[in-house]
């Protein structure tokens, strides 16, 4: 793996720490020896082809999915050593957009946002009720709390995903490819969402093929390619001098004009 090291202030405590981690699925490899530090604050993007881990990776920062073997830690906590209880408490301080926004069709947007905080977290509907009117406007959506998903565009509905996402006031919020079921103009708007977070100093962890966005808006550009990291560096050594010959390829194709036509 090649990697351009943290700056030593950084790297001397990490908020998030994943050291020699495997994840199998019955017999086949997911994640192969994973070792990242990702410091307070920092926005990491992990980048790759398709299957080669990303989604898994951050699952297992949330614990939704459980390594086989090496510690994941957060703020010096060892995950497997958490309770369920430690669990839940967790879950709070980490927050989780899906692909497919994952809300509650039943629901309102103002009430995707209150329900884990009144059933999950403790909070009064009043105090609940007042975070989702602030986040919703956060976001651009203001007047969107008494819709429901199906009365949402689909930029909207990923716009309320993160609000849910951020309810809680998490440390850490986690981003599985949050625009790849948008359209262009949808992409734009929950991009510029994500961006405005990074600018406040939320720590991110992102799996996206929006290159031109991690370009702009990453500390750090993960690569991952059959479920092992090949290469960490900022982005701007990333995208103009990438050691990898595999970093290369995948950069030679995203970045194409055909890409569309020919990604797998």
């Amino acid at each position: 793996m090649t990697e351009t090291p943290l700056p030593a202030s950084s790297a001397a405590s990490p908020l998030i720490r994943l050291a020699g981690v495997t994840k199998r699925f019955g017999d086949a490899d997911v994640l192969t020896d994973i070792s990242l530090e990702i410091a307070a604050g920092e926005t990491v993007v992990i980048c790759g082809p398709s299957g080669s881990g990303k989604s898994t990776l951050i699952r297992l920062i949330n614990q939704l999915d459980e390594q086989t073997s090496g510690e994941i830690s957060l703020d010096g906590r060892a995950l497997a050593s958490l309770s369920s209880e430690g669990l839940r408490a967790l879950r709070g301080d980490v927050g989780f957009v899906f692909q497919q926004f994952n809300l509650f069709a039943h629901l309102t947007a103002g009430r995707n946002i209150t329900l884990p905080l009144t059933t999950v977290h403790g909070w009064s509907q009043a105090d609940a009720d007042a975070r989702a009117t602030e986040l919703l406007t956060s976001v651009g959506l203001p007047d969107k709390a008494d819709h429901y998903p199906d009365q949402l565009s689909g930029g909207q509905q990923q716009r309320v995903a993160i609000a849910r996402a951020l309810a809680s006031r998490p440390r850490i919020l986690l981003l599985d490819e949050p625009t790849s079921a948008l359209d262009p103009e949808a992409i734009g708007e929950v991009l510029a969402v994500i961006a405005a977070l990074a600018r406040e100093g939320v720590t991110l962890v992102i799996v996206t093929h929006e290159m031109g966005f991690a370009r702009r808006v990453a500390d750090r550009v993960v690569f991952m390619d059959a479920g092992r990291i090949l290469e960490i560096a900022p982005p701007d050594v990333f995208f103009t001098a990438t050691v990898h010959p595999r970093a290369r390829l995948f950069l030679d194709r995203v970045l194409s004009p055909l890409h569309g036509a020919t990604d797998e």
